[in-house]
């Protein structure tokens, strides 16, 4: 048969689990059905053991609040878990977060979900930020409470994930019902940690998400660098690190984004040898003190927070990743067959460089084209 006039030819990239981003600059909502299409392109690239979704703009009538995502083992694990938060917390809304049977979906954990702000009168042992008190919450409750792990902790934005492959998971959390102006999604294919509810992708912290094809083999120094610094790794997958780390680099010691994804795959030290003085000078800084921080092993990664979106590929680019454009939209990745999918006419595609981040921020407001 004659393949129509039409038709798409593209070779698959198979090398396990598959990402996908896409961005509206203008702030312009995008339907879940959109990344739900994309994903079910990709499901070759996944066992069907994690999928997941994370969404930008889908509380705005509650985007001052915090967003407590919590899958808990049973009813008990969630009182307890909510007994937890009105120590530190006002709570303003709650709720089970809306779900619909799906026959490929078994033994789902209760999902349920918290519109928090923090206490005007802290206990006397919180120190820091605001920023750093939720953080501090969302880490003894993890680690602390049995049965229970908060998934999602930002601001009018929400983490769904579970095992699944992405279109049940999808199906599942009722994902065609939302919109939101960023969205990313993940098919997993475990291969050294466990598929199971929390281990699925994206790993959150605050509004930071992450989405991640590959291995981080440097797992173990990058969870002993973060216990550090107060961060503990509940998880079982690897991918957990980035999160962390991220909200380390950048939100509690100020590096920008660019200058984090130099810590996560720095150039090779006979780049570093032939740069100008001033820059090979910073380089060798960021590697004395952040040795600990940096990514080992193949990975393509996509991070997400209330700015925008970056993406990322390990020093020898051994997982794909494709970026195309199509006027404010911008998408990232695995294949460029997913965002043909739901976008056929794109201005531009192109495959981003080893090592070299690819960064977009919303438009200020009012600035749409």
């Amino acid at each position: 048969m004659q393949a129509p006039r039409d038709f798409w030819h593209f070779e698959k990239d198979i090398s396990g689990c598959g990402v996908f981003g896409v961005i509206d600059r203008a702030r312009r909502l995008i339907p879940g059905s959109e990344p739900i299409a994309a994903m079910c392109t990709m499901h070759d690239r996944g066992n069907g053991l994690g999928g997941g979704f994370a969404a930008y703009g889908i509380y705005p009538d509650r985007a001052d609040w915090y967003a407590f995502h919590l899958m808990c083992d049973d009813r008990d694990a969630l009182e307890r878990a909510e007994g937890v938060i009105k120590q530190f917390h006002d709570i303003r809304h709650s709720e089970p977060i809306p779900t619909r049977k799906v026959a490929s979906v078994k033994n789902p954990p209760v999902v349920w979900r918290f519109f928090v702000t923090p206490k005007a009168n802290r206990p006397a042992w919180a120190t820091g930020d605001e920023a750093d008190y939720m953080v501090g919450t969302v880490m003894h409750i993890n680690t602390k409470v049995p049965g229970v792990f908060v998934f999602s902790s930002g601001k009018d934005m929400g983490a769904f994930k579970g095992v699944g492959f992405p279109e049940d998971i999808a199906d599942f959390f009722r994902l065609d019902e939302y919109h939101a102006h960023m969205w990313t999604g993940h098919n997993r294919f475990p291969t050294n940690t466990p598929g199971w509810w929390g281990g699925a992708h994206p790993f959150t912290l605050l509004d930071w998400a992450i989405v991640h094809n590959g291995e981080i083999s440097s797992y173990g120094i990058n969870k002993r660098y973060l216990c550090q610094h107060g961060y503990e790794c509940t998880l079982m997958t690897d991918t957990e690190v980035v999160a962390y780390l991220i909200d380390l680099l950048i939100r509690k010691h100020g590096l920008t984004k660019r200058e984090a994804s130099w810590v996560f795959a720095p150039p090779f030290w006979d780049e570093v040898d032939r740069m100008p003085e001033a820059e090979r000078e910073a380089f060798k800084a960021l590697r004395m003190v952040y040795g600990s921080a940096l990514l080992n092993g193949p990975f393509a990664i996509l991070v997400t927070d209330s700015h925008g979106m970056m993406g990322l590929n390990d020093r020898v680019k051994l997982r794909p990743l494709v970026v195309a454009e199509k006027g404010d939209r911008v998408f990232m990745s695995s294949e460029e067959s997913s965002i043909r999918e739901v976008c056929r006419d794109l201005d531009r595609v192109w495959a981003p460089k080893a090592g070299q981040p690819v960064i977009v921020d919303y438009l200020p407001q009012g600035d749409a084209a």
